[in-house]
Parts: C-alpha cells; sequence; structure tokens
C-alpha cells in the first residue's frame, strides 16, 4: 500500500487496519497538534451553538494532515471562489471519521478548496462527534472496537444512529440558503458531499430531512452501498467508491438500485483500485478523476448553470 493510501486509512479510521494490530503498527503515527486557526468558522447554531472549543483534540498524520476528536461545538467554514469565478452552486463538505474523528485537512479543507477552483463556493462542516478518551493509544482502541461492531450494518448502526451529524447536515444546509444571497448563490443549486462517515451523513440528510430542506443534489463518496427505501422527490445522487474498498466490501450498487426504484437521477462509479478514504485521489488509480467527475455531472444536470430550478431534473 503506497503512503498515502496509509494515511487515508488512518484519517478515517478505516475498518480491518483499525482492528489489526499488526496493520495499525504500520500507519502513520498521530502528533498531536494545536487546533488550526480557523478565523472564517462560523458557529453553526449562531449564539445558541452548543459544546466548546476546548473539548476538541487535535492530531496530524504524517506531519501534515489535521485530524480532530471531540468536537462538540459544530461549525461551518465557508472557502469561496476567487473574485470573478463563483458560478452560484454551492456544496458543503462533511469530512468522514466513523463519527468519532474528521479528517479536516484529507477530506475536508482540501476538498473544499478544489470545489473552489472550479467556481463552487464550500462550506467545510465540522460536525459533533461521539466522544473518545483524551489518550491517543486509548483512542484508538476504542475507536476501532465500535467500528469492528457495525461494519456489517453500519447505516442501522448505532455510530450513525446516536449521532448529530445528521442534524448537524440538516442545519448546514438550512445556512447556506438562509444565506444565499449574501454569498452570491443560488438558493436552488445547493448540494452536500460526503466522505465515509460524512457520506452517510449527507445520505441521511438527503432522505429524511423535510423536502423543502433537503439539498439539491449529494455527492455520496465511499459510503455504505446497502439499500433503503428512497423517496420520490430525493435529491439526484452522485455515488462513487473503490471496488476494493476494504471497509465497506463490493456489496453492488444497492443503494443506487434504490435511487433507481424511486426514478430518481443517479450516477455510479465504482473504481477498480483506490480502497477507502481515497480522498481527492489515490496516486496511480482513476480515483483522481472524482471530483472532475463530480463536477461534470453537476454540470450536466444543470447545476453549474444559473437559472436551474430545484427538484425539477429528468426523472
Amino acid at each position: 500500500m503506497q503512503k498515502t493510501q496509509k494515511l487515508a486509512s488512518v484519517l478515517t479510521i478505516l475498518g480491518c487496519a483499525i482492528a489489526a494490530p499488526v496493520a495499525m503498527a504500520q500507519m502513520p503515527v498521530a502528533v498531536p497538534a494545536k487546533a488550526p486557526v480557523d478565523a472564517h468558522a462560523i458557529p453553526l447554531y449562531g449564539r445558541d451553538n452548543p459544546g466548546a472549543l476546548s473539548s476538541e483534540i487535535w492530531v496530524k498524520f504524517a506531519g501534515t494532515d489535521y485530524a480532530v476528536r471531540n468536537v462538540t461545538f459544530p461549525t461551518l467554514t465557508p472557502v469561496l471562489p476567487a473574485k470573478g469565478k463563483a458560478n452560484g452552486a454551492a456544496v458543503v463538505v462533511a469530512p468522514g471519521g466513523a463519527f468519532m474523528m474528521l479528517a479536516m485537512d484529507h477530506e475536508g479543507w482540501k476538498v473544499a478548496r478544489a470545489l473552489a477552483a472550479r467556481g463552487i463556493t464550500a462550506f467545510v462542516l465540522k460536525y459533533r462527534l461521539t466522544p473518545t478518551p483524551k489518550d491517543e493509544k486509548e483512542a484508538g482502541q476504542i475507536m476501532g472496537a465500535r467500528l469492528a461492531r457495525e461494519l456489517e450494518h453500519p447505516m442501522t448502526g448505532e455510530l450513525l444512529g446516536k449521532s448529530d451529524a445528521p442534524k448537524d447536515g440538516t442545519a448546514a444546509i438550512a445556512y447556506v440558503r438562509d444565506h444565499a444571497k449574501a454569498y452570491g448563490i443560488d438558493p436552488a443549486r445547493i448540494g452536500i458531499i460526503g466522505f465515509s462517515a460524512g457520506a452517510m451523513t449527507a445520505r441521511r440528510v438527503a432522505i429524511d430531512a423535510p423536502a423543502p430542506a433537503r439539498p439539491n443534489f449529494l455527492g455520496y463518496i465511499y459510503g455504505p452501498q446497502d439499500p433503503e427505501t428512497v423517496p420520490a422527490d430525493a435529491p439526484p445522487m452522485f455515488n462513487a467508491i473503490a471496488l476494493d474498498d476494504g471497509l465497506f466490501p463490493s456489496k453492488g450498487f444497492a443503494i443506487a438500485s434504490s435511487w433507481m426504484a424511486a426514478k430518481r437521477p443517479v450516477e455510479i462509479h465504482g473504481y477498480q483500485q483506490g480502497n477507502h478514504g481515497f480522498g481527492l485521489g489515490a496516486p496511480g488509480t482513476t480515483t483522481t478523476l472524482v471530483l472532475d467527475q463530480f463536477t461534470a455531472w453537476l454540470d450536466m444536470n444543470g447545476f453549474l448553470k444559473p437559472g436551474h430550478s430545484a427538484r425539477k431534473d429528468s426523472k
């Protein structure tokens, strides 16, 4: 496994690599770090925001990529396109980390900057997490044990079921819609893209939120492929996963079939290689095309063009 793929695995708390001591020993070490300055972070619930920043435990993997545990104070950080480049579309970015950690660099800020470079206004969501011990070794053992219990049924397990992440995801979509004019955003072209646990969060928001509160489109990146009932007015979905995913072994594309059964637009990308946690792409694999393909899909469905009307997409 290449170093980049190892790093991606750690950042998203990948299945067997976390549960197996031998594999875990080969992974980069998490080094304690000071919380990075995020001057543009917005308290998600304004004056009613729960929690405190002091609860957070920050680390760096391989000396470069920030990750955080014990988030109780949810925030939303705007990442704006260069002046004159914005196309009016917006995307909330939900990083992964098994609902116990957030890969803020790997699946958050880096993704947001890449979207902004394509003219899409991005908002990185730092959602609330299940608490873990302060000690890194103890936390790793507990996270691995919790995750291992739910690998066979991730969409119905306690990690997602007891998480505040879907509530925070819904609040993030509401914030962006409520402030669309201030950011130069079309309120009918606001979506969410999530990675791993962030994908699971985004899926819940897209399906469970009241229809007017749902995102206009969904980017579902290496989330579980398990099926479920999809509402007839669910947003269009872009579904991408590597076929050698070590956390969510291939079950086919049942969730895409659920979208099709509801007669909703869906696009599937099953990459030959890339494992879990490839983020913007594992070097040497076609997963490096994921954001270009997501953007092309948005363009094909009219989300990058002024005048697109929500829910008028083709069936």
